[in-house]
């Protein structure tokens, strides 16, 4: 979701319905007022509502490139009580875009004639207590970057809902604010934007020789989007002979799958880059 001020000018990312898909695309903030759409302030007022009643009910859940971020994989095999294993294994696409160093994760799609999304029924998605970020913000675009000049990523919105939409023509009244919180978003928006941070440093080749197929660009994989896997390896193998982290700390990760994935940023970014994190220390 972001590119670091550090690779270019500005940068910022996108994620997006484009041509009713689902994309993560990346942009020169000079060109940013070049985008469709109409960009958002936090004070700007837009007009949407989705409800079965819409004769598109049910149309923006089809032949999508839905990217999943790590926070909505922990959200959805929970919400299906099935191990990340058997969600990445059943319900995914992992692909290695040209000019990227860390895998993206797909939605896979059902195989019928429509490519619907593999959780749409006749009555709607039967995990919108859980849907994805991308499905929570839609019609609006959501972009991060990096100011060299502040400390915190700022956020950039598009309101750009496609044609056959007929939402956009409701009457109800929302801003950035009211939407995430109509839409049960804002946890959601903040777990997004701290994967776009640590993503946003895999612009450039970490990996030397090994490629991001290789043991480690696989070990920091895990700890991102295969949360099961990674607390047994922190509780199962040598990591805590290696690696020095307070009781209080390790109490969190056996029971909260947040917390783990918090960690697991961390210790991606110590692990890949050695940047030093307050959560653990080699011993």
């Amino acid at each position: 979701m972001t590119h670091s001020a550090r690779h270019g000018p500005l940068w910022a990312m996108l994620s997006t319905y484009y041509s009713n898909n689902a994309i993560m695309k990346s942009i020169n903030l000079k060109e940013i007022d070049k985008l469709p759409g109409k960009r958002l302030s936090d004070k700007d007022i837009f007009g949407f509502n989705c409800h079965s009643g819409l004769s598109c009910f049910n149309k923006c859940c089809r032949n999508l490139n839905l990217f999943l971020y790590p926070y909505d994989v922990l959200r959805l095999k929970n919400s299906l009580k099935i191990s990340s294993d058997r969600f990445l294994d059943s319900y995914v696409d992992i692909v290695l875009r040209p000019d990227n160093f860390f895998p993206d994760v797909l939605l896979q799609m059902s195989d019928n004639s429509e490519n619907t999304c593999p959780f749409l029924r006749a009555s709607g998605c039967s995990v919108y207590p859980d849907r994805p970020d991308t499905c929570r913000t839609f019609p609006v675009e959501q972009g991060i970057f990096l100011n060299p000049d502040k400390n915190k990523p700022e956020l950039i919105h598009f309101f750009r809902p496609p044609d056959f939409c007929m939402g956009q023509h409701e009457d109800q009244e929302l801003t950035i604010k009211s939407w995430a919180k109509d839409q049960k978003a804002v946890k959601y928006n903040r777990m997004t934007l701290k994967w776009a941070e640590l993503k946003s440093m895999f612009h450039n080749d970490p990996w030397d020789k090994q490629g991001p197929n290789g043991p480690k660009g696989k070990m920091a994989f895990m700890a991102a989007y295969n949360l099961d896997q990674y607390r047994d390896f922190l509780f199962n193998s040598s990591f805590l002979k290696r690696y020095k982290v307070k009781s209080a700390t390790l109490k969190k990760l056996k029971a909260d799958d947040l917390e783990l994935m918090k960690f697991g940023f961390s210790w991606i970014k110590f692990f890949v880059w050695g940047i030093k994190t307050k959560n653990m220390r080699l011993r």
